[in-house]
């Protein structure tokens, strides 16, 4: 770091009010200032707090649209003191606040006037299901439910209402949406698939030669499982598929997922994630906590629910998305109800992990903020959760229900 004067880099208040409007209108269009009074903003009367801010000054509109769209408070509640110099730190919330406004105005939640959050789940919010539900993921319209009972439930995620049961998926847990099909793994080593265009009936066998499968992933050309015994399948659609097994540098392999350019594994055996080279085997390893579980992404950042009780978030992306050479642990979160996190899920905004203990704990995905923690039904044993985009969906594996949550 330079040890000469900063003069010319310095940031003011109305540098920022402009920066935060250009970053506010292009993350999002439908982000515009409510119309008020007093003062004058392209046709349009509008009242902001601020007394040290004169109606005619430059950068009054950009000012009230900062304030307006809640990317500053100002330095009081009737102050904005527009040539103060700006702090890291300051600068640091404007640019979180508008990222964190983008989210929250462009979700489907808003879009659908759905702002709150569930405080305890109703039955009426409830699907029964196969017997001991699993795992569950969402096609964009519907949920697909992994069951014990060797079976696959089909669920409406507008209504809830089960549209179909398919049968003969022995041992069905991982469950993966890509290609236009369904696919579920089971623990006898066999991937099926499931075509949705095609009514309920028995599922069809892609192979038979993976091992005891605990999750899958999709790279755009490749099928990821991984084997809790210390292997990671891939299957390649060739004729009619390849599959190639790779056991270097894994000991206890279990969630797994792609970030877009990377395969990523949390391996029980030694604590920690693990990136997979682009042949198989380990290209990077990076401690998270003990008895990590299935984890997912945000974007940005890898959250690894652990069974220590904390969640291990892992910055992998930078801001423009490209993949960090050096991916590091970013925060190790505890508290807000963790209590044996199992599947962490991700709704666009909000991260969700399910607890062994009836709960779920919830936190904002972008400054990591804490949203509290939420009962669910007694002795329901939580398990696999994933999003709509609206609302999340938890499988009730005591209860063999799915849940909206």
């Amino acid at each position: 770091m330079t040890t000469k004067p900063d003069r010319n880099r310095r940031v003011t208040y109305r540098a920022v009010a402009l920066i935060a409007f250009i970053a506010t209108m292009t993350a999002s269009t439908r982000m515009r200032a409510d119309v008020e009074t007093v003062g004058n903003c392209g046709g349009a009367s509008i009242t902001i707090p601020f007394t040290d801010v004169a109606s005619n000054n430059g950068f009054f509109c950009a000012i009230a649209e900062a304030y307006l769209s809640g990317l500053t408070n100002g330095t009081s509640a009737t102050t904005y003191s527009p040539s103060q110099n700006v702090t890291r730190e300051q600068m640091a919330a404007f640019i979180t606040r508008t990222q964190d406004s983008a989210l929250r105005r462009g979700s489907r939640r808003a879009a659908l006037d759905q702002w709150w959050t569930t405080q305890s789940i109703p039955t009426t919010a409830r699907t029964q299901v196969g017997g001991f539900p699993r795992f569950v993921k969402c096609d964009g319209d519907d949920l697909w439910v992994s069951n014990a009972s060797n079976t696959v439930s089909r669920v409406r995620a507008s209504d809830g209402k089960l549209l179909g049961t398919w049968t003969g998926a022995t041992g069905a847990s991982a469950i993966l949406v890509a290609r236009g099909r369904i696919y579920i793994a089971g623990f006898d080593g066999a991937l099926y698939s499931i075509d949705p265009a095609q009514p309920p009936g028995p599922v069809t066998l892609v192979t038979n030669s993976l091992g005891n499968t605990f999750s899958i992933a999709y790279n755009g050309a490749s099928i990821f499982t991984s084997d809790f015994q210390g292997s990671v399948s891939i299957v390649t659609f060739c004729q009619p598929v390849c599959v190639t097994t790779v056991t270097a540098g894994l000991i206890n392999p279990l969630g797994i997922l792609y970030d877009g350019a990377s395969i990523w594994v949390a391996d029980r055996g030694d604590h920690t994630l693990k990136k997979l080279a682009a042949g198989g085997g380990v290209a990077l390893s990076i401690p998270v906590g003990n008895g990590p579980t299935y984890p997912v992404f945000d974007g940005t950042n890898i959250w690894v629910p652990n069974e220590s009780n904390t969640v291990t978030v892992v910055r992998v992306k930078d801001a423009a998305g490209n993949p960090l050479s050096q991916p590091f642990v970013l925060a190790t979160l505890s508290g807000n109800g963790l209590v044996g996190p199992v599947q962490a899920a991700f709704d666009g905004q909000r991260i969700l992990v399910t607890n062994g203990l009836d709960s779920v704990s919830l936190w904002r995905a972008t400054d990591l903020a804490p949203l509290g923690s939420f009962p669910l039904p007694d002795n329901s044993d939580p398990g696999g959760v994933c999003s709509d985009g609206i609302n999340f969906w938890i499988v009730l594996s005591g209860l063999d229900q799915l849940a909206r949550f």
